[in-house]
């Protein structure tokens, strides 16, 4: 179908463009969405006596949304959901949940804003673009863990996509309390630990 851009589309063309677009993208977004009219002589005529008013709303629009992008850059949302161990969440947040989250902290955004290619399916920090405009994008942080603590401790930097992430075990200073032993002279590993035994007799015997 061919259609009269009435504002700037991602990848289609600028306002007053005649494009060539597929009929459900057309039927079922664009003619119900205010953003294209079908490409007629009676439309064509329309679009030229509404244009000034056309660039007036577009301009209005692309402002609000500018405003809204200076408050959302650089946020980050938290995001609590049920997770195994090595992070795979027990369901997904997608688009919807994007929307839900944004419209707790009070702003209010629509389906085709948020520009996600698949749903976050583990824990972590997400980036999540949001198309406000045609021409004005930003990017917020969804913050997926399994509670506030560990949210808290992504934001910070840890990686919790595993077993000992989760319960506190530093692999790291494991590694380094095992070579620290190993290099001590008074070291005993002696499975039975018969050495440590006999030297504390011959110690109270003295």
């Amino acid at each position: 179908m061919d259609v009269i851009l009435l504002e700037r589309i991602a990848k289609l063309g600028q306002m007053g463009d005649t494009v060539k677009v597929r009929d459900g993208y057309a039927r079922n977004f664009l003619l119900p969405q205010g953003k294209a009219l079908r490409a007629n002589a009676a439309n064509k005529t329309r679009f030229e006596a509404e244009r000034t008013v056309l660039e007036a709303r577009n301009l209005e629009r692309k402002t609000e949304a500018e405003q809204i992008a200076e408050k959302l850059n650089g946020k980050t949302f938290v995001v609590v959901r049920s997770a195994g161990e090595t992070g795979q969440l027990y369901g997904s947040v997608a688009a919807r949940d994007v929307i839900a989250v944004l419209a707790d902290n009070g702003f209010t955004i629509g389906r085709s804003q948020v520009d996600m290619n698949n749903p976050v399916k583990t824990i972590g920090l997400h980036t999540v673009p949001l198309a406000l405009h045609a021409e004005v994008n930003v990017e917020v942080t969804f913050n997926v863990a399994r509670s506030a603590d560990e949210a808290e401790r992504q934001f910070k930097g840890e990686d919790l996509s595993s077993a000992d992430a989760i319960y506190g075990i530093d692999e790291e200073a494991v590694a380094e309390a095992e070579e620290a032993a190993a290099n001590d002279p008074d070291y005993n590993d002696d499975e039975d630990g018969e050495g440590n035994e006999g030297a504390g007799e011959n110690e109270y015997n003295a």
